[in-house]
């Protein structure tokens, strides 16, 4: 499995015969002009995981690319032939073998409403497992090789992120939703997910773009 983090919740999966797209928001560059795709998954409807402007060329450039999205989110995004993907849910994409767990955003406050979020589970045939919570701690799937772990947000602290990467307990942990940290910042939060993380986390940081093999 290949990883590449294309700016804030965004990422690039691939495997041996299959190309999948997490969360192409409004805070995340380089993924409009992809090709090749076999799907593109959004974990919520907000613009940061999901550009509502951006979608639909995207998938003019990607005709055969599957559009997976948290169930609320198909009455949003007013594109054609998207596909409901609820909690408990799971399909194959190619040698990708997709589920989805969750089903609520972590509340804001009080003044924001519940909104739908699934966590999407990538598991690639004899291969790792890579856990994409979207913006939820609520679930902390196990058998998780790479979890891609929010870094900031409005919803969190840091305290939970790192109760979060404890229970996960994966052996890689990518940092991502990083849009709203300047580079200082950014790296403070960095510190703590690394220093006080699980021994057994490896954090490893793709805020560069380099794409990296598991």
């Amino acid at each position: 499995m290949r990883i590449t983090h294309l700016g804030h919740a965004c990422l690039l999966v691939e495997s041996e015969q299959t190309r999948v797209l997490l969360d192409p928001g409004t805070y995340s560059a380089g993924y409009q002009d992809l090709t090749d795709l076999d799907a593109v998954l959004v974990t919520h409807q907000h613009p940061d995981h999901v550009d509502t402007d951006a979608l639909a060329p995207l998938l003019a450039k990607n005709p055969k690319a599957l559009l997976i999205v948290e169930p609320e989110t198909v009455e949003v995004i007013e594109v054609n032939d998207a596909t409901a993907f609820a909690p408990g849910d799971s399909r194959s994409v190619g040698d990708l073998r997709l589920s989805a767990v969750g089903g609520e955003h972590a509340r804001n406050h009080d003044l924001i409403p519940p909104l739908g979020n699934v966590g999407l589970l990538i598991a690639e045939t004899g291969g790792p497992t890579l856990f994409h919570p979207g913006d939820s701690y609520a679930d902390a799937p196990r058998g998780v090789d790479v979890l891609a772990f929010p870094l900031n947000a409005p919803w969190t602290r840091m305290s939970e992120t790192l109760a979060f990467i404890r229970a996960v307990s994966a052996g890689i942990a990518v940092p991502i939703h990083d849009g709203l940290l300047n580079a200082d910042g950014r790296s403070t939060y960095l510190m703590h997910a690394d220093k006080f993380g699980p021994a057994e986390t490896e954090v490893v940081d793709l805020s560069d773009g380099t794409a990296y093999t598991v």
